[in-house]
């Protein structure tokens, strides 16, 4: 108890100092400072990084075991290794070269420091106090936060190659942060590497949430979360059960950042042979690439994005982003239970007479089953539709049938809220641009990186209306009565999103009435259901209209639905129930 005290104080200190560092070291390498100054910042940093090794020391002492193995100790000694490998090449560097050295661009020191918040951080209690706020409400700030700290790191001058307005950056933090991948600004001219890696570093945590990994990294260090934290975070991302929280949290992660880094292997095998980029170039395009197409951001390093003269005609990289964002669409929960049930089945192939590998009915639970057909026969739907309204269209320029095919598959699938661009949107014929309206609505599937109106919504919605028309008084799928609380919310979920829409067409008619209807509506469809298409339009909104869209990203990306829940949600059920009276309807 007596060293636990000074521990803890240390602990307090120690994530302040590394906050202020971290935000110091973003102002060192965004900004260009006085050389005294970047001096002082460096010795700042040794600081923290010295006390983060006392309070690793700390840790460990008045432990029983402090030898213990565990995943905390073994993370422990390899990132203070790590570090300490670090720190010995910058005392090399600097023997060798005295201060001379441009301390402000020697980026081992910051990451030190940006690990050592991390660890430091991690070790203290998380907890979602709900009587303050509910899990909604949590979800919008956290979000809200990360657009507005990334508005202000693309100001900052070295992130950008000549200035950009406040509402060009706040649009393009809004875009990243909400994987829609709309753009004001030329992504690839605009913004410079330090630029790029902030607008990926959004999009991963848009993708996947700032509170998925705080509440991970608080149970990795901990050894779990609060009840409280474990109730909120199920409310938000829909777990079955309060105990399945973590596993739920754990196989996010697990499957994005392994289909991320695979995907990113693919792409850098796909274009070894493209020509003008260096080894260091095609490794960042590839890494760059993999995590913007499975959080379905359509961000691209390219200013013609996929369409550019070196990618439009590698099919290979088209199947292989096309096959990404995919399983990003998927959500996270059917990605993990469809590998589940196809290591089954292999297995059963494998072991026929292992009683072990029997046969395990529902393994495929009946939301994979409504989002795989769901998602499937919308796939087919966009195919067919492309194939035949843009054959001698956009299609036409691709020689082979096969690369036709892999064309239309990619523009089929890439509404679907991947935002990806292969053809020149404005030769579009009329009926593929309703299609794709259509498939923009649709958008994903649920607790995925995708938008829309999600994939199961539209299949409730579907079942719902011929239940109705068969005269049943229930909606039944694979021998199960789907409740009434998820019919509820399909059809809220989708006469809110075109109240949204509808608003947004209103006031960016009024505002700039010499726009193209179809251009406009086109335009609110991507943004709400965070795809990121445009036919040419975004460069030509006002400052106002800028704004409009931006918050018609937000609103899509955090759901209408769950704004109203989190303004709105009453806490208290009322135990009794009024008569049941038919209201005529038709």
């Amino acid at each position: 108890m007596q060293l636990a005290l000074p521990y803890r104080l240390l602990n307090k200190v120690i994530v302040v100092m590394s906050l202020i560092g971290v935000g110091v070291a973003l102002v060192d390498t965004g900004f260009t400072l006085a050389p005294w100054l970047q001096h002082i910042f460096h010795i700042f940093y040794l600081l923290i990084v010295l006390f983060g090794f006392f309070a690793l020391i700390g840790r460990y002492i008045g432990k029983k075991s402090p030898l213990a193995i565990s995943k905390v100790a073994i993370f422990d000694l390899l990132t203070s290794g790590a570090i300490f490998i670090l720190l010995m090449a910058h005392f090399f560097e600097l023997a060798r070269f005295g201060l001379a050295i441009p301390i402000d661009h020697f980026i081992a020191i910051k990451i030190a420091v940006f690990v050592t918040f991390i660890r430091e951080i991690s070790d203290n209690n998380f907890n979602l106090n709900r009587a303050f706020l509910n899990p909604g409400q949590f979800f919008i700030l956290s979000f809200l936060f990360v657009v507005l700290i990334g508005s202000l790191l693309l100001m900052m001058p070295h992130a950008t190659t000549k200035p950009i307005s406040y509402i060009d950056a706040l649009f393009t933090a809004t875009s990243a942060v909400c994987v829609t991948g709309l753009v004001v600004v030329d992504t690839a001219t605009r913004f410079t590497t330090f630029g790029q890696l902030i607008i990926i570093g959004l999009i991963q945590i848009g993708g996947l949430g700032i509170l998925t990994f705080v509440t991970y990294f608080s149970y990795f260090f901990k050894g779990g979360v609060s009840y409280e934290t474990r109730l909120s975070m199920t409310e938000m991302s829909f777990s079955p059960r309060v105990g399945d929280m973590i596993t739920t949290l754990k196989s996010i992660l697990y499957v994005t950042f392994g289909i991320e880094a695979l995907a990113a292997v693919l792409i850098y095998l796909s274009i070894y042979n493209l020509p003008g980029m260096s080894v260091p170039e095609r490794l960042f395009f590839s890494v760059f690439h993999a995590i913007s197409a499975f959080c379905n951001a359509g961000f691209s390093t390219f200013s013609a994005n996929l369409y550019d003269d070196s990618l439009r005609f590698n099919y290979p990289l088209q199947l292989i982003i096309s096959m990404t964002f995919l399983f990003g669409g998927l959500g996270f929960i059917i990605v993990v239970n469809l590998l589940r049930y196809l290591r089954h089945r292999a297995q059963r192939l494998l072991f026929q007479n292992d009683p072990r590998f029997g046969n395990q009915p529902w393994l495929l639970s009946i939301n994979s089953r409504i989002t795989l057909i769901t998602s499937s026969a919308l796939l087919l739907i966009g195919l067919v539709g492309v194939m035949i309204f843009e054959y001698h269209g956009i299609l036409a320029e691709h020689r082979s049938f096969f690369g036709k095919l892999v064309t239309a598959l990619f523009a089929a699938a890439t509404p679907r809220t991947a935002g990806f661009n292969i053809a020149d949107m404005d030769m579009l014929a009329l009926p593929t641009i309703m299609l794709t309206i259509f498939l923009m609505w649709v958008g994903a599937s649920p607790n995925s990186t995708g938008g829309g109106i999600k994939t199961s919504t539209l299949a409730i919605a579907l079942l719902n209306t011929l239940s109705l028309a068969r005269g049943q008084t229930k909606v039944e799928l694979f021998q199960r009565e789907i409740a009434d609380i998820s019919i509820r919310r399909a059809f809220a979920i989708m006469w809110l999103s075109l109240l949204v829409i509808a608003i947004g067409v209103s006031l960016i008619s009024y505002n700039q009435p010499e726009l193209e209807l179809i251009k406009v509506i086109f335009e609110c469809f991507s943004a709400y259901s965070t795809v990121g298409l445009s036919l040419n339009l975004t460069p030509e909104l006002s400052t106002f209209n800028k704004l409009v869209i931006a918050v018609i990203m937000f609103v899509g990306r955090v759901g209408m639905l769950t704004i109203f829940v989190a303004l709105l949600k009453n806490r208290f059920q009322r135990n009794y129930h009024y008569p049941t009276e038919e209201i005529t309807i038709n």
